[in-house]
């Protein structure tokens, strides 16, 4: 089944994704890289394409797109 995306443009998404990681580096050569779980993304939804969906978000007063594609999507919540 396919959901047409075009009735919740400029909607809030809040996107659970599956497994995604990040790292984050120590302040200092010694210290080793800290892995993390990026499990969210959230934001306007501004397109859906063939292949994913495109939400705009804003992190620290900086406007910025996000490309979400479908298949890591495991949930989406919209507000």
């Amino acid at each position: 089944m396919k959901l047409d995306w075009n009735q919740f443009m400029g909607k809030t998404l809040n996107i659970t994704l599956f497994e995604n990681y990040g790292v984050v580096y120590g302040a200092n050569e010694k210290e080793h890289p800290t892995f993390y779980e990026i499990v969210f993304k959230v934001g306007k939804l501004t397109a859906a394409y063939d292949d994913g969906l495109l939400i705009e978000s804003s992190r620290e007063q900086q406007a910025f797109n996000i490309f979400v594609p479908y298949n890591s999507i495991k949930c989406v919540e919209i507000f």
